[in-house]
């Protein structure tokens, strides 16, 4: 059986090669900040489930001191040159994206059919997360195929991965934080709190005020938090649930499915989602890339403001039995 726990090691052990090879390089002065940093993140991977919560909320806290202190640099890894990278491009063509759309269709095969395989008696997949071991295997089959065709060196998936990780940084770990924090939120009972706002100062006594207010809602809190995932727990748990399923009948699967898209929208327009606003600006050295916000984020706002005027009638529609 392939269980989430394989998934953990996959990726425990990517991280602790990263930070192995960001120890010898010394081309880069902040080596042991990004040896720090990438190591503390693989022992999460690889031995999170069998630390305490303090060990855990210290080893969070030392990857933000890190990161705060700006003890992470850009290393120079033994890869290829533009150059070469172009010649091999040219001579492949867009076969070179095979490797990577392989990824999502073993996925996708992996969550339709391999979840529901059984062998021996034994499914093939664990209980947990499905969606996600799918994933993992394929970037697993993707770097399996990529290897075997072009033929790299041994260690070149990972020197360029840990020239990608150290170009983005602290952010490329900002999605795994802010969806904790988002679970820390519902635990603390942000989102009830959240509710009893909602119900003391707006009129939610129409169906469509509802649906109004959790998609905003979840634009808004995405904005604020930088993550759709961290949001959703709370605005679920404040309006989703209670009002627009509970109180108005919606389908739960739409107005969940809904309701994450217009966290999407938020995503769109905010700096605090430094992964996807800010990082892609820097890496393509575009020329308007200053935070707050940059020429991304002001080119999406109209983009972001029509699909959650969109969602929200999709979900005023799609969610409830008339």
């Amino acid at each position: 059986m392939i269980t989430l726990q394989w998934l953990y090691i996959f990726a425990g052990l990517t991280f602790l090669a990263f930070a192995l090879l960001s120890a010898g390089d010394r081309a880069n002065p902040k080596r042991l900040g990004n040896t720090a940093f990438w190591g503390l993140l693989a022992v999460s991977f690889l031995f999170g489930s069998y630390l305490s919560d303090l060990a855990n909320g210290l080893l969070v806290v030392a990857l933000a001191v890190i990161a705060g202190f700006k003890w992470l640099g850009q290393g120079k890894p033994a890869t290829t040159t533009g150059e070469e990278r172009l010649a091999s491009a040219q001579r492949r063509g867009d076969w070179l994206f095979v490797p990577a759309l392989l990824i999502p269709a073993v996925a996708l095969l992996g969550a339709l059919v391999l979840d529901k395989t059984v062998i021996f008696g034994v499914p093939l997949f664990g209980p947990e997360q499905p969606t996600l071991i799918a994933l993992g295997l394929g970037v697993a089959a993707g770097l399996a195929l990529a290897m075997a065709w072009l033929r790299p060196p041994v260690l070149a998936p990972l020197q360029e991965g840990r020239r990608l990780m150290d170009a983005v940084g602290w952010a490329g770990v900002l999605p795994q934080m802010l969806a904790s924090l988002g679970a820390v939120f519902v635990i603390a009972g942000v989102g009830d709190r959240i509710g009893e706002l909602f119900a003391t100062y707006l009129p939610l006594d129409h169906r469509l005020l509802a649906v109004i207010a959790y998609c905003v809602g979840m634009a808004l809190f995405t904005f604020i938090m930088g993550n759709a995932f961290a949001a959703f727990p709370v605005m679920t748990a404040a309006v989703g649930l209670p009002l627009v399923v509970g109180q108005f009948g919606g389908d739960p699967a739409i107005v969940c499915a809904i309701g994450m898209l217009s966290g999407f929208c938020g995503t769109l327009t905010t700096p605090m989602a430094a992964n996807f606003n800010v990082v892609p600006a820097a890496l393509l050295d575009l020329p308007d890339r200053e935070a707050p916000f940059n020429g991304v984020i002001r080119v999406q706002v109209p983009t972001a403001g029509l699909i959650l005027v969109i969602n929200i009638a999709l979900m005023y529609f799609l969610a409830f039995r008339f």
